[in-house]
């Protein structure tokens, strides 16, 4: 079964999903290897690797080390044309809805199609929206471009369907790595009733409370990156708790 179709079957039933983003510059061969058995061992469902700025070569060894030691899919998390590689499984084609800077939008899509079409990664086409999480962050620095305001949930929703309608397969609301605050249930559940595409729900979550109250606004992924890397813990107390809400159903 494909990426995509795992993720709509899941969101069919209900099923809540947890994916752990890696950042290749901030981790060591050694420690790829321990996460990799123990996200496995606590059955997180996705490895997103990548980030907006990548500033060392690790990519693609990070990327080989998490396939050789786990069998959980692994996504390309994107931040331009160059973080392209053929051993990952499929990769997220963010396009930054929420801004308007055209080579987010566009251009770096452009530079890359002809690299993809000749691998066999699976192409994930994504709406990418920034939601202010109180805290500058690379992506928006990176990108140029301004978040939504996190008190504005009907214009994170209109995004969303903008992105629906164009042809967009996920919709990710990202506060960003190092965000003060997460994105809050009003706007996560507001943006739910707008779409039917999976929401990627990613930013500020620190701790298995705020992660229950992104599930049960209607997030169908959740992706936590810096918070596992401040307390590796974390991600075995997230898992349970997708675990327990997913069998409750």
């Amino acid at each position: 079964m494909s990426i995509y179709n795992h993720i709509i079957e899941g969101k069919s039933k209900n099923i809540k999903q947890f994916a752990v983003l890696v950042d290749p510059d901030n981790i060591s061969e050694q420690e790829c290897i321990y996460l990799a058995k123990e996200a496995e061992k606590a059955k997180v469902d996705l490895f997103f690797v990548g980030g907006s700025l990548i500033a060392g070569n690790g990519l693609h060894s990070t990327i080989k080390t998490l396939k050789a030691n786990c069998k959980i899919p692994i996504i390309i998390f994107p931040g331009n044309n160059l973080h392209i590689d053929a051993e990952a499984d499929g990769i997220l084609f963010l396009s930054l809805i929420s801004g308007r800077n055209p080579e987010h939008l566009i251009g770096q899509h452009v530079l890359a199609a002809p690299i993809l079409k000749r691998t066999k990664l699976e192409i994930l086409p994504t709406g990418y929206i920034l939601i202010d999480g109180g805290a500058p962050t690379t992506v928006s620095y990176i990108s140029n471009t301004t978040p939504i305001p996190a008190d504005k949930p009907t214009i994170a929703a209109c995004t969303a369907m903008a992105g629906e309608l164009l042809g967009l397969k996920l919709i990710y609301l990202d506060a960003g790595s190092g965000a003060k605050q997460h994105i809050s249930r009003k706007l996560i559940s507001t943006v739910r009733r707008a779409v039917d595409a999976p929401i990627i729900i990613g930013g500020g979550i620190d701790n298995e409370y705020k992660a229950q109250e992104i599930y049960e606004a209607g997030a169908d992924i959740l992706v936590i990156g810096n918070g596992i890397e401040k307390e590796f813990e974390l991600m075995i107390k997230v898992a349970q708790l997708k675990e327990r809400l997913n069998n409750e159903k």
